[in-house]
């Protein structure tokens, strides 16, 4: 049984009390509670474009028609940004995934000015992937 993702408020709360260095090691510490994804699902098609460190992300849908998503990444903190991205909609409906504004929920990170533009240049593209996804289940 999988452990139930920590919300982005909760994740919030505790990012707000902290500084820099602080902020990295937070985000190293959500990276290591991602669910692991095992290698097989690591493939060219569930590769995220444009990072500068390999993300694959690799959306389940649950029989009651919640997604849940299974990511990985080969660098520490871009997992971590990996899981503040999927803690947004992870274990919610498609539809509701699909409507989701992820980009406007991630601003109090303020992660472009904390991480170097090299680490958030593929955020974008992993958002529109989970989005795409949710939206290709929402019309099944």
């Amino acid at each position: 049984m999988r452990s139930p993702m920590r919300s982005l408020d909760d994740i919030r709360e505790e990012y707000e009390f902290l500084d820099g260095d602080e902020r990295y090691r937070l985000l190293i510490e959500l990276g290591r509670e991602l669910d692991p994804m095992p290698d097989a699902l690591k493939t060219d098609a569930t590769k995220v474009r444009g990072c500068s460190a390999s993300v694959w992300v690799y959306p389940t849908r649950a029989d009651d028609g919640t997604l849940h998503f299974l990511a990985d990444s080969n660098a520490a903190i871009t997992k971590g940004i990996v899981t503040l991205v999927l803690s947004a909609v992870q274990d919610k409906p498609a539809k509701d995934v699909a409507q989701t504004d992820i980009a406007a929920a991630l601003e109090p990170f303020d992660l472009r000015n904390q991480l170097s533009s090299n680490r958030t240049q593929g955020v974008p593209n992993m958002i529109a992937l989970i989005r795409e996804t949710a939206a290709r289940y929402t019309d099944d």
